[in-house]
């Protein structure tokens, strides 16, 4: 019997414990045979020889928003260095005016007002240069945006939703910016898009992450909520993926908007969920469902996320819950009875610390072997949590790209003790706890080899050190975007590492990340990305 593929002569790190390095690496079927002495002797349809470039699993981002990063390729670009100051974002919307119709949405996204001077964008000089335009300016974090005059004064500003707030200047008129759930008054003009559109958009983002080595993700939310695009969001992803323009193995969490108590039988006790019972695992290895999303409190650059004492560079403001504390017990007691995988996003301390609350609680009242819920982001965690996360087997997810990107912000918001805690992945390592790779995109940029260069060197944009007890190996940074990836999601058994019985998904770089500058991790390129034995990217 002849196998499939044959790749010789490699550099391959196999983030297989059993077998850590390897020189060549047999296919057959969508999935990896043998690996290293193993290969010897096999008759292949196809032998490359990689001449000694590195091969590594391909990468899993456990934390991304696809349909986000898809439509953000259409819209301005307001992150730094397009746009450094309030002016050129003006100037930026102001051109984009001047091609738009009359009537219609400008849209950009990607600004922060840490780098535009502390200040956020004001409607009333937007309503002065798009005087006949609906703008929509979206914070980096997501957490936040802009809009002018023309947008508040089509939607009810006294509707606001629990967890959100207009802000407002000393005279009670709206400044224009949205935090957290207010935000929801924009979506109601433009949602839900259909689904050609969102197809579309994950097709586009598809065929960037194919470039960057990516061969799985999960989707962040989707269905509900603020961060949801359509209540038939799955339907979306379904027709991608039929079609084959999602490439990638994608997980989707439904965001807890989505969901509802269920009417179960007495002795099944209370749960919530979707109709039927679904709940994370439906799938099969290229699209299922995955975790219940949860939202706790909101962002750390945007000073809305929940602390237990004030931002350093804002006394007063210690951020807030997005929901009440016994509500957010409820969703997440009933969503952990039907067999959830729960992922709550928590950034601030308190937040952090009110979600391991809930979890311990839960898991002491029904326990659950191998529920793998998670905390999403995990911003700023106490050496205490760090243990509670370790004993309770939460999985904490943080985005080491945010360091080199948003890390000045977050400092100058948190003071030097807690900067300590924030964005952990040392310490998390150390305590025995599985840590994925993620980069949140598009609040920042997704390429995981640039996640990997910020988790090992952990400076940000103005070359500061930012908690340098918490950096990582090269190594554990590529464990992390590979099997750490695969292990928050359920995917451990067949992907993440370059083992036999397990699905062919691998990388070609034209460097060894592990055998570099760390500074130079980041430029390496990706010369293939193999996705089921099939090269989706490059030429192998």
């Amino acid at each position: 019997m002849k196998i499939d593929l044959l790749v010789t002569n490699a550099n391959i790190l196999t983030m297989d414990d059993n077998q850590p390095t390897a020189s060549s690496v047999g296919v057959l079927g969508g999935r990896i045979v043998a690996v290293g002495p193993d290969t010897e002797g096999l008759d292949a349809r196809r032998t490359v020889d990689l001449g000694g470039k590195t091969l590594v699993p391909g990468f899993h981002d456990a934390h991304n928003h696809m349909v986000g990063y898809g439509m953000a390729l259409d819209e301005i670009d307001l992150r730094a260095p397009a746009v450094n100051s309030l002016d050129e974002l003006y100037d930026a919307v102001a051109a984009r005016a001047a091609d738009t119709p009359a009537g219609s949405w400008i849209v950009g996204s990607g600004y922060d007002q840490n780098k535009l001077g502390a200040q956020h964008p004001h409607r009333d000089v937007l309503d002065r240069i798009a005087p006949d335009h609906l703008v929509w300016l979206k914070h980096t974090s997501g957490h936040m945006c802009v809009v002018n005059g023309k947008v508040l004064d089509s939607v009810d500003l006294d509707s606001v939703p629990p967890g959100g707030a207009i802000v407002r200047d000393s005279s009670g008129v709206p400044t224009g910016l949205l935090q957290e759930q207010a935000q929801g008054l924009v979506r109601t003009l433009v949602f839900p898009y259909s689904q050609a559109t969102l197809v579309d958009t994950i097709s586009r983002a598809s065929a960037v992450y194919a470039t960057q080595g990516l061969v799985g993700l999960t989707e962040a939310g989707i269905g509900g909520g603020w961060v949801g695009n359509s209540t038939v969001e799955f339907a979306a992803y379904q027709a991608a993926r039929d079609s084959g323009a999602l490439l990638q193995r994608t997980t989707l969490m439904i965001v807890s908007d989505s969901l509802h108590p269920l009417d179960r039988n007495v002795e099944d006790g209370p749960a919530y969920g979707l109709e039927l019972g679904i709940r994370t695992g439906l799938g099969d290895d290229r699209l299922r469902i995955g975790a219940m999303k949860v939202f706790s409190d909101g962002s750390l650059i945007g000073h809305t996320a929940a602390m237990c004492h004030d931002f350093s560079n804002d006394p007063g403001n210690v951020g807030f819950l997005q929901d009440e504390v016994d509500h957010m017990r409820s969703v997440i007691t009933g969503a952990h009875l039907a067999g959830w995988q729960v992922a709550t996003h928590a950034i601030g301390d308190k937040a952090v610390g009110t979600v391991l609350d809930i979890y311990e609680e839960v898991l002491s009242k029904y326990p659950r072997a191998n529920h793998r819920h998670r905390i999403e982001h995990t911003g700023v965690c106490p050496p205490a949590d760090v243990e509670r996360i370790a004993r309770l087997g939460v999985i904490p997810v943080p985005q080491g790209r945010f360091i080199e990107e948003l890390g000045d912000g977050m400092a100058d918001a948190l003071g030097p003790e807690r900067t300590e805690w924030c964005y952990r992945f040392k310490g998390f390592l150390d305590a025995g706890i599985t840590v994925p790779g993620s980069s949140d995109r598009p609040v920042v940029q997704g390429a995981p080899l640039l996640g990997m260069q910020s988790m090992v060197t952990r400076r940000t944009r103005s070359g500061a050190v930012f908690g340098a007890a918490e950096r990582v190996s090269a190594l554990e940074a590529l464990r992390c975007y590979t099997m750490g990836s695969a292990y928050a999601s359920f995917r451990e058994d067949s992907t993440g590492s370059i083992t036999p019985g397990k699905l062919a998904d691998f990388v070609v770089l034209a460097e060894d990340p592990t055998a570099i500058d760390p500074e130079g991790i980041g430029s390496i390129d990706v010369l293939a990305t193999v996705i089921g034995g099939d090269t989706v990217y490059g030429s192998l």
